[in-house]
């Protein structure tokens, strides 16, 4: 899985673009969210065929910015703060979250300017609290 960095022309009917295009060649959207951003939009979308993407939206005019490597962890529901306590341990190990959501299965999507170090405290995360 990669999220996808799009930018999106912010007028009527781009997104739905964008969608449509993706759905053609059978490439899901897993989650993800458009941020308005004056004269365009910055998107951001969890897919499994990155490379395909990438390269069938470039053919209908579609920016991609860059595809992210991702780490996908789960949090617990039952125990409030789960966020700020795994946002606090990457902040301790001076690891810089770029963009953070939920895919379709309420799992944590987080795109850092460190994936190896973000990688590694996911991974002790998820042994710690499953």
């Amino acid at each position: 899985m990669k999220d996808l960095e799009i930018e999106l022309t912010n007028e009527p009917g781009t997104l739905a673009l964008m969608g449509e295009t993706l759905g053609k060649h059978h490439i899901s959207l897993e989650g993800g969210g458009v941020f308005y951003n004056g004269d365009s939009a910055i998107a951001h979308f969890l897919v499994e065929e990155a490379e395909q993407a990438e390269t069938v939206l470039k053919e209908v005019g579609i920016k991609v910015i860059k595809a992210h490597p991702v780490n996908i962890l789960k949090l617990r529901q039952d125990v409030p703060g789960q966020l700020g306590m795994f946002c606090r341990k990457l902040g301790d190990a001076d690891v810089n979250i770029l963009t953070q959501y939920s895919d379709h299965a309420n799992q944590l999507i987080v795109v850092t300017d460190d994936h190896d170090k973000a990688t590694k405290i996911s991974e002790e995360w998820m042994k710690e609290w499953w």
